[in-house]
């Protein structure tokens, strides 16, 4: 079994919820000076960022990876959460002086939203490095500060260390040329359809093709399942059937520790996209992207009921 590190952003997320719809008090021959309030009763604070739900979600699964982030001066509830559930910090830089990276995401009746995102030390990510005394055998560079995930991918390929390129939300950061790097440094690609359809944007290549410069390139498709290109074959990936669909918020990074969990094991392609299935299916039955809860023996369970089989082995 393979150490996992897992780089990216950690995050709070600040969920306020407007009960009334935006566009009601929006004037649409207004809208170049608008000056508008939105009053909002229901408001929660989350724990977030792609590192940190990546990180917990493997927790879930009974691994203990490698968690690199940079955070602010605020992280002090962050890291207690981290050690109630026994998930090492000790890779998480403070940055004297910022914030750790955090959103602010208003939501009305409609479900529209609008958010702000400050990324505070998160910008800062370039000042941890990845090297071959970590111990780790896999890693993912997920969304994060710019230079601080050009770095990262290059210093895995120095320490020979296998790697996912998880753009995420941070793609538009890049250019063609520099995707093109990530490409050929990583291992493995990962993307949702959206930033599939960017990808291929951005390298005028269709992501079957780029597919054959890695070992695979994952696409999520939402309820629609996935698709793992991995060696010349395309594999669809059913989706699992949620006891209830309430938050989508942070599937994605449970589909991704799926992944990653079941690559450090060596599990075949079919297999490793059904863990991920199960994890995201888990993972929309609650608010929050840090809220739902499972044991392995659960996971394993879930996986079973889905799929008629459990790769674990006995």
């Amino acid at each position: 079994m393979k150490k996992i590190l897992v780089t990216g952003s950690v995050a709070y997320d600040t969920i306020m919820v407007f009960p009334d719809r935006f566009r009601n008090h929006l004037l649409p021959d207004q809208l170049h000076i608008l000056n508008v309030c939105f009053l909002t009763p229901e408001i929660r604070r989350e724990f977030g960022g792609t590192a940190g739900n990546i990180a917990y979600n493997l927790k879930l699964l009974g691994d203990d990876p490698l968690v690199m982030a940079t955070v602010g001066e605020d992280i002090q509830p962050y890291l207690e959460r981290f050690e109630e559930l026994g998930i090492g910090t000790r890779l998480f830089t403070r940055v004297a002086g910022q914030f750790t990276a955090q959103g602010f995401i208003t939501t009305d009746l409609d479900d529209n939203q609008i958010t702000a995102f400050h990324p505070g030390a998160m910008n800062h990510s370039h000042k941890n490095h990845i090297g071959c005394e970590l111990g780790a055998g896999l890693a993912i560079v997920s969304p994060d500060g710019k230079e601080g995930m050009v770095q990262h991918a290059r210093e895995c390929a120095a320490a020979g260390v296998p790697f996912m390129f998880d753009p995420g939300q941070g793609l538009p950061m890049f250019s063609g040329a520099e995707i093109a790097e990530f490409i050929r440094l990583a291992d493995y690609v990962a993307v949702n359809d959206y930033e599939g359809k960017m990808l291929e944007e951005k390298t005028g290549r269709k992501l079957e093709a780029l597919a054959r410069e890695v070992k695979a390139l994952v696409c999520t498709l939402g309820a629609k399942g996935s698709i793992i290109f991995a060696a010349g074959e395309r594999h669809d990936i059913p989706s699992v059937p949620a006891e209830r669909v309430l938050d989508p918020t942070g599937c994605g990074d449970a589909y991704r520790a799926g992944l990653l969990y079941a690559i450090a094991r060596g599990w075949d392609w079919p297999s490793t996209g059904r863990l991920g299935a199960v994890m995201g299916a888990l993972k929309i039955t609650q608010r929050g992207a840090q809220n739902h809860a499972a044991t392995k023996d659960e996971v394993e369970a879930r996986f079973r009921q889905a799929f008629g089989f459990s790769p674990w082995k006995s």
